[in-house]
């Protein structure tokens, strides 16, 4: 399944391998199987055999365009499990045999301030960083008419049967953490993980949970473990009974009532809804000099009314995905206070029905996919 073809004798060409995953080459196709090859490991580099991969809805808006920067052909998937398969000669991390993961980057450019801190996440470079599907999170296009630093447009990331990925973005998994449940905190998991740390909770803190999603869930699950007192906002009565019953308080977004019996009562707010939505109803529930963090959305809110950020020192921010040493901690973190998302695990032909029903939000809290259902490599 992984055969290295050699495709050229001369010194520096790369071997390539074969692969097989799922995308869409265009933004109104189904996820079908797609064959194409990654250049071998180089010096650096690990490969390995993906073995689960969970599903994001931002994996959705890219697939469809939905952020008007999308790659064709499209292949998700940034919340990867695997075993390494081949380490390059000077990887001194990783070793044949070891269970592995990739997240939301495979490279930034090292050298801007954030890199150099250890946050990767937020590289300056023109291009940003190198998303582990659809190339630099900034094409160059974009980006102010630069050149592509990482010379690739487009990359493929884990709907598929192998990956290649630079030593210093590739996680270790702890034995304490099943491989399927592990998937979705490289993405889930350290997306609510650094907002909250941002957010300096602590035992005793009063913290709401907007939306109860796959990010909503983990981050639930982690501020609870954080020994904060847990509120849930949801539209969904399902959700608001199954969020009781797992432990945290919960509420409906249209309860009015509700909601002014807590304003004033929280010290932080995670916003996890993937869509544009209006953040107003929740800013008036923080407490003075405390914070609303948003991280599911891309596109633009909702017009925030001033009045109640201002006469209560209130503040409003937001969080992107998180670095390679945060997405470390966050697994040891999860696998110490025995904290995974609640997944169903799926096969590669039920992706098409599973986006449609994370849209409709029918989805207990994160599928996870089985790439071991993946058609094999042809000959």
């Amino acid at each position: 399944m992984n055969s290295v073809l050699r495709s050229d004798d001369t010194p520096g060409l790369r071997s390539r391998i074969k692969a097989v995953g799922y995308a869409a080459k265009h933004r109104f196709s189904h996820l079908k199987p797609f064959e194409f090859e990654r250049e071998a490991a180089g010096e650096k580099e690990v490969e390995i055999r993906v073995l689960y991969c969970g599903v994001c809805h931002s994996d959705i808006h890219q697939v469809k365009n939905e952020w008007h920067n999308t790659v064709y052909p499209c292949m998700p998937g940034h919340e990867v499990i695997g075993r390494v398969t081949r380490a390059g000669s000077g990887v001194r991390r990783h070793k044949v045999g070891d269970l592995v993961g990739v997240g939301c980057m495979i490279d930034s450019c090292g050298q801007c301030e954030p890199c150099k801190a250890g946050n990767e996440n937020y590289c300056e470079s023109p291009n940003g960083f190198l998303a582990t599907y659809n190339g630099p999170m900034i094409p160059a296009e974009q980006a102010r008419g630069n050149a592509n630093i990482y010379g690739r447009d487009n990359t493929f990331g884990g709907y598929s049967n192998v990956l290649v990925v630079k030593e210093n973005f590739l996680l270790k998994i702890p034995s304490a953490l099943d491989p399927e449940t592990a998937a979705p905190i490289l993405c889930a998991g350290v997306t609510t993980f650094s907002a909250l740390k941002r957010g300096s909770v602590k035992p005793g803190n009063r913290v709401g949970i907007v939306g109860f999603g796959g990010l909503g869930n983990m981050g639930a699950k982690l501020a609870k473990a954080m020994g904060a007192h847990v509120t849930i906002f949801t539209r969904s009565e399902h959700k608001a009974d199954e969020a009781t019953q797992m432990g945290f308080s919960a509420i409906i977004e249209d309860d009015k009532k509700a909601l002014q019996a807590s304003a004033g009562s929280l010290d932080f707010v995670l916003s996890t809804i993937p869509e544009k939505h209006d953040i107003n109803p929740y800013i008036g529930l923080l407490k003075r000099d405390s914070t609303i963090c948003v991280v599911g959305c891309l596109e633009p809110l909702e017009p925030v009314d001033n009045t109640e950020v201002i006469l209560h020192r209130r503040d409003i921010t937001g969080s992107l995905i998180g670095s390679v040493r945060e997405t470390q901690e966050v697994l040891q973190f999860c696998a110490e206070h025995d904290v995974a998302p609640d997944i169903q695990v799926i096969r590669v032909e039920e992706l098409n029905d599973a986006y449609h029903k994370v849209e409709k939000g029918d989805v207990r809290y994160r599928y996870v996919i089985d790439i071991s259902s993946l058609p094999t490599v042809s000959a």
